[in-house]
């Protein structure tokens, strides 16, 4: 019983400090996504390597 296990589970944990101007940012581009802050910075850390990789 339970939910599934995950295809790609997100078992790492990371912890940044930011200044109040880039956490409202965040919560900004979080609500007008509809999506987590977690997301937004899962996005913006793909986003930045795959702009790497070119």
């Amino acid at each position: 019983m339970g939910r599934p296990p995950s295809d790609n589970p997100k078992s790492e944990k990371i912890e940044i400090r930011v200044n109040q101007e880039i956490m409202s940012k965040l919560d900004a581009a979080a609500r007008k996504l509809n999506t987590t802050r977690s997301d937004i910075v899962r996005k913006g850390i793909e986003k930045v390597y795959d702009e790497l990789q070119k």
